[in-house]
């Protein structure tokens, strides 16, 4: 089977960014290079995650080689708050990810894979050669982002997910209509 590789080196934007209202949201990872744009469907978890990676990868990137500019804060003029590109056309739903370091280029590499699809019949042995077909995934996204695009790439989705509906103080879940916990009583 053949990989299609939706893949953005250098490219204009790369953003985090969601579509609907609080509690009902669909995060997107959104790379564009100039009218050519990929958008796939992430959880927020994996927003926040990814974001939490590469900066994590940088920090640590900045002991190990002094020889590196790689800004401690995103820089100002990199910041992106525009919404999504539209139309928002899904190329697929994210299950894995990767997180990579080019140094030739001195790049971050995101590469993200679609939800494994569920093999249908029960038979095992039917499954195990169905594996063994679908080795490879059917799509896949690379984008690559300078140090300073990756500081902003991850300063905007961590605002992105700490936008959306409030946590009770209580029990740390959403705030939705109708939120009922039970706090623990004062002994």
């Amino acid at each position: 089977m053949t990989t299609v590789v939706h893949e953005f080196d250098w490219p204009d934007r790369v953003v985090i960014g969601t579509v609907g209202r609080p509690g009902e949201r669909t995060f997107y990872l959104q790379a564009r290079a100039g009218k050519r744009t990929a958008s796939i469907a992430m959880e927020k978890e994996q927003s926040a995650v990814l974001a939490e990676m590469i900066d994590r990868m940088l920090d640590e990137l900045v002991t190990a080689d002094d020889k590196l500019s790689i800004p401690a804060e995103a820089p100002a003029e990199l910041l992106d708050d525009a919404p999504l590109d539209q139309p928002v056309e899904e190329e697929f739903r994210t299950g894995s990810m990767r997180l990579g370091w080019d140094p030739r280029t001195a790049q971050m590499v995101i590469e993200a894979f679609p939800v494994e699809e569920e093999i249908p019949g029960s038979d095992d042995e039917a499954l195990d050669v169905a594996a063994e077909t679908e080795s490879e995934p059917s799509e896949m996204l690379v984008v690559r982002i300078p140090v300073g695009t990756a500081r902003a790439f991850a300063e905007r989705a961590r605002r992105v997910v700490a936008s959306g509906r409030p946590t009770c103080s209580d029990c740390g879940m959403p705030m939705d209509e109708g939120h009922e916990c039970a706090p623990e009583a004062d002994a």
